[in-house]
Order: C-alpha cells, then structure tokens, then sequence
C-alpha cells in the first residue's frame, strides 16, 4: 500500500533574538514536535531555533536539507522524497517567514507541481509588520528587494520608484545589506522630493525596535544609526 503523501509546513520564526513562543502560536511549536525532516536556509541557525522551541528533541534524528540563492533547483525535488514516504517536511527561513523574500518559495513551487499539500504557519513577517507601522497604503505596495549598489542607479531607481508611487499610490517597500544602511537612508534623503514620506523600519519585533514615518526633508534632521540592523524602507509620495 503506498503511504499517503506527507505535508509541506512552511514554518516561521522570529526575526532576531526574541524568545520563540513571545512571538509565535502554539501550532508552530506542535509542527516542530512532530517533524523530523527540513529544508532550511542555514542548518546552525534552524538547528538552534529547533532546540529553542522544543528543546527536548532529538537532533541527531534531525535529516536537514540546506536552500540558499546558490541552490540548483534541479537538487528540489530530491529534498521532496521523504513527503513520498509519508513524512512531513519544514521549511525554515533564517528570519521571519519562509518564502517571503525567501530561497524556500522555489521548494513551495516545487511541492504545488508535485501535487504535495502546503501548509503555511503563522509568523512574523517583516515585510508585512513593516507596512502595518508605516502608515502607508496597505491596498496597493511593492517589495523590491534590494536597490542597486552603484551610486548613479541607485538615485535612479529611487526617482523611478518614488514616481512610480506617486502615479500608482503604491507603497514601495525595499532592503539593503545591514552595514549599508546608513548609506541608503542618507541616499533616500537626498534624492527624494522634500515631502515624499520615509518609513524605516528596524529591528522589528526586538526590544531595540525603531519605526518612523517622516518626510525626507523631516529625515535630514533625525539622529539614527541602523549599521547592521536589519532594516525595512518604505517610501510613499
């Protein structure tokens, strides 16, 4: 008799140091009870998430499989094998919930092809705490990940996003390497009309946690240093 197909748990976590269960419901800690089979983003930092939330389990019964931007998406669909054998698999990110701005969406595509039943947990989300704190339009807004390095098309694209919004109303959200963001806010500051609204966004969820919506030009008169803080902008004309 062949074994009814195991489930795909897209399973959150916190965004920084926070204790697991602060931040997290109760089904997320009973998904991790019950399963021994993961993708993950970064073995170390799932491992020890794992233990954080239920700390009596077995890791060496732990089977982990690693996703990063360098993953061949022809290894997918081997990581899918043990659902075939009736066993759940999780999917952690390193931050927050997976398949947002995440490498595990190419294992949830992978699962809908081969007919595996997806269940995503509720989490945190950056990107969606983000914008509830902003202010801005939460009918309509973007994430466009990260804003080119070169100084010229990063003015660029922040003109063009920054138009884009305006004509569309449309909030748009973006990211930067932690030890860059000094750099993009002062950039946002000067290439953005006075009057265009800012929101930064960081350390979300954290007891370090600092979210302000002001104008570009209320910006170049506010002290804030996010070097290597996690960072969501946002801006909206």
């Amino acid at each position: 008799m062949t074994p009814q197909l195991g489930n795909i748990y897209l399973i959150p976590c916190p965004l920084g140091d926070t204790p697991p269960l602060e931040v997290l419901p109760l089904s997320v800690k009973k998904a991790v009870e019950l399963i021994d089979f993961y993708i993950v983003e970064n073995e170390k930092a799932a491992r020890r998430f794992i233990k954080s939330i239920v700390p009596k389990k077995s890791q060496p019964d732990l089977h982990i499989d690693t996703i990063n931007k360098f993953t061949d998406e022809n290894e997918i669909p081997n990581m899918l094998m043990p659902c075939y054998e009736g066993h759940h698999i999780g999917v952690i990110s390193d931050a927050g919930c997976p398949g947002i701005a995440d490498p595990g969406a190419s294992v949830v595509a992978q699962a809908h092809i081969k007919g595996i039943k997806v269940i995503p947990l509720v989490g945190p989300s950056s990107i969606l705490m983000a914008m509830m704190a902003s202010g801005f339009n939460g009918q309509n807004f973007a994430f466009n990940g990260y804003l080119p390095i070169d100084k010229q098309e990063r003015k660029r694209e922040i003109k063009r996003l920054e138009k884009l919004s305006e004509e569309q109303n449309q909030s748009q959200l973006f990211i930067e390497t932690p030890y860059r963001n000094n750099q993009l806010l002062e950039s946002l500051i000067i290439a953005l009309h006075p009057q265009t609204q800012i929101c930064v966004a960081c350390d979300i969820s954290l007891p370090t946690e600092y979210i302000v919506t002001q104008t570009a030009e209320s910006w170049k008169k506010t002290r804030v240093d996010l070097h290597k803080r996690p960072t969501l902008f946002i801006i909206q004309k």
